[in-house]
């Protein structure tokens, strides 16, 4: 068939159309020219810097303020990022317009990668007002850093510097350590005069300092921009303005997760970033003092995203510079981090992770406390299987085990009275401490729990000596291929090894034990404990444990 010209105009236009149709719905809030970037990463895009606010809270916020300080600087679009439209609703200038985060029913799923078309993103706090040209030298910074490892260029909101800490990200252990990076000799002075007043308790007097910077700002911006600034893996104790590339920001599992700073800081450091800490700074707005409830409800809505944000990128401990520690994970009054183990393997291990820390050190806990009551009661035991395997190795639990194990005398159990009241009434006994000491359901075996909420625990298990063979033996086997038959010269005497921060006992030839259980070389040899399912070798390559 024929197709007259009339037809073939007609089939364009169609096609045009259906095009631009195609586009309009593809563009969430904004409206970017239509391309086709790959999932996941933004496209290369058009010179220049997006500002997005993200990083604000309550009808308190300085949102409308922010965006026009910004958007006046020439061909700089403002995003106002958020799961909801700002409440009260806030007069948005020219430029400006709301990026919904929060997926909805009736719309198609939200891309904030689309909204955004230029090269480089400026992530800015609530409350910072824009210095010209401010956002250029920070883009420059980025591009002429030597250091391909710096992804990330930060400038202070306000008078009060920020703490420059380095900080590696344990994927594996679940955990953030923090440190005092090294700092350039004129800025030890600032990061020093800093470092009290980061307390959760000073916050009035953070809001008197950042006064100041309204009149100084574009001064103290300026007078120092020259300083190639410090290299850092986090920022705390000030608000900052973060600039990345646009390609780097959404490369990121979770872009645009709040607090912004530390999300952007934790999931640099899993990658290897760094971030520049520039001297220049942006003013603060001037406000008013925060009521008392004021404060505590910012620091209850930050602490709330704090902890989301950290249970989203699977951290449970964080260890700070002076060496104390914040756990984020399980504890007495909550469930353990994982579910039922199959096949010897938990889950996590399955996604290439150890035990969480927290689940360690109930572990820890639950074991010193079962042996101090056993040897406390004259109850002869000793560590069995894959613990006392740790305890050889490393002094301490296997970093991917998930309980401990104990082997005890059975004709010692009615020594102990949490077991002889379990061995004889069939129920569950909560000791003084809140420990659970119950009759397992798998076996003639004896467990004993971190808490009723927390199922961590210890299991005994009752050997007895078979008549006339000298061989220990018991009644229940789970089918382990360690779980075999040994002899009782083994415990005759019984010795003593290191294990979880106390002397623990154990067979008196511990090596001699463990290769007539897992075989020779198990104690150098480390291995997952069904390496059908995984193997060591998948997390650690030609590496050893350490």
């Amino acid at each position: 068939m024929r197709i007259t010209p009339c037809q073939a105009a007609l089939a364009a236009a169609i096609a045009l159309n259906l095009l631009l149709l195609l586009c309009s719905r593809l563009a969430p809030g904004a409206s970017p020219r239509c391309r086709h970037p790959r999932r996941g990463a933004a496209p290369d895009g058009v010179p220049g810097v997006t500002v997005i606010l993200r990083d604000f809270d309550g009808p308190e916020h300085d949102v409308a303020a922010t965006a026009r300080s910004f958007a006046a600087l020439p061909g700089v679009p403002v995003l106002v990022a958020a799961e909801v439209s700002p409440y009260p609703p806030v007069p948005l200038p020219a430029g400006a317009a709301v990026l919904s985060l929060r997926p909805q029913p009736h719309r198609p799923p939200p891309r904030p990668e689309l909204a955004v078309r230029t090269r480089h993103v400026a992530l800015v706090p609530d409350g910072a007002r824009a210095v010209p040209g401010l956002l250029r030298r920070m883009r420059d910074a980025l591009e002429a850093a030597s250091d391909g490892a710096v992804r990330v260029v930060a400038a202070a909101v306000g008078t009060r510097r920020p703490r420059c800490l380095s900080l590696e990200l344990d994927v594996k252990a679940w955990t953030a350590r923090y440190g005092h990076a090294e700092q350039r000799g004129d800025q030890k002075g600032d990061q020093h005069g800093d470092h009290h007043g980061d307390q959760e308790s000073d916050q009035h007097s953070d809001w008197h300092a950042d006064q100041k910077s309204d009149q100084h700002g574009d001064r103290h911006g300026d007078h120092r921009g020259d300083h190639p600034g410090d290299l850092c893996g986090a920022l705390e104790g000030a608000p900052v303005v973060l600039l990345l590339r646009t390609r780097d920001l959404f490369s990121l599992p979770f872009p645009l997760s709040r607090p912004v700073a530390t999300s952007l800081s934790l999931q640099a450091a899993a990658r290897g970033w760094r971030l520049l800490l520039l001297p220049a700074s942006f003013p603060s707005a001037p406000r008013p003092p925060p009521s008392p409830h004021a404060l505590w409800r910012a620091r209850t809505a930050s602490d709330s995203l704090r902890r989301a944000l950290l249970d989203d990128l699977g951290v449970k401990l964080e260890v700070l510079p002076d060496g104390s520690r914040r756990w984020h994970g399980c504890g007495k009054d909550t469930a353990r981090c994982f579910g039922t183990v199959r096949g010897q393997t938990p889950e996590y291990l399955l996604a290439g992770r150890w035990t969480p820390p927290c689940c360690l050190r109930a572990l820890r806990a639950t074991a010193r406390h079962v042996l101090a009551q056993l040897e406390a009661h004259g109850v002869r035991h000793w560590l069995e299987g894959g613990s006392l395997l740790g305890a050889v190795r490393l002094g301490d639990l296997i970093p991917w085990d998930y309980d401990v194990d104990v082997g005890l005398y059975r004709e010692d159990v009615p020594k102990c009275p949490w077991l002889a009241r379990v061995a004889s009434s069939g129920v569950p006994v909560e000791d003084p401490e809140g420990f659970v000491w119950e009759k397992a359901a798998e076996g003639e075996f004896y467990r004993v729990h971190f808490s009723r909420a927390n199922r961590l625990h210890v299991d005994l298990w009752p050997f007895y000596a078979r008549p006339g063979t000298g061989t220990m033996t018991k009644d229940s086997w789970l089918g382990h291929p360690q779980d075999v038959e040994f002899p009782e010269r083994f415990l005759v005497p019984l010795g003593t090894v290191p294990f979880a921060g106390v002397r623990a006992r154990a067979p008196n030839e511990p090596r001699a034990f463990l290769e007539l259980k897992f075989g020779p070389g198990a104690i150098e040899n480390p291995e997952y404990p069904n390496p059908a399912l995984r193997r060591l070798a998948q997390d650690m390559g030609n590496e050893t444990e350490r």
